[in-house]
């Protein structure tokens, strides 16, 4: 389970720490053990993000069934996407 109160924290962190891998790196330590994955949101088409923001976009995990999906519950979420939003 993820909550909206940790996804905003996640938010500020990654405002406050810039988007890249470093800072991909340190929400996995900070947040363990929630699972992080870093890629262009043009990785993630026909998904709806749910959270999203001008330089990324938030998606939730599902990894409860051996094989991961996106999800927009935050009850079965275990992980975030934290996909980069190139500008057009």
């Amino acid at each position: 389970m993820i909550s909206k109160d940790q996804l905003n924290a996640i938010v500020d962190s990654i405002k406050t720490l810039g988007l890249s891998d470093e800072t991909v790196s340190k929400l996995r330590q900070e947040y363990k053990p929630i699972h992080f994955t870093y890629c262009m949101d043009d990785d993630l088409p026909n998904n709806t993000p749910i959270l999203e923001n001008a330089e990324f976009n938030l998606y939730l995990i599902d990894g409860r069934e051996h094989c991961l999906c996106l999800t927009q519950d935050y009850d079965n979420a275990t992980g975030v996407v934290v996909a980069e939003v190139y500008p057009d």
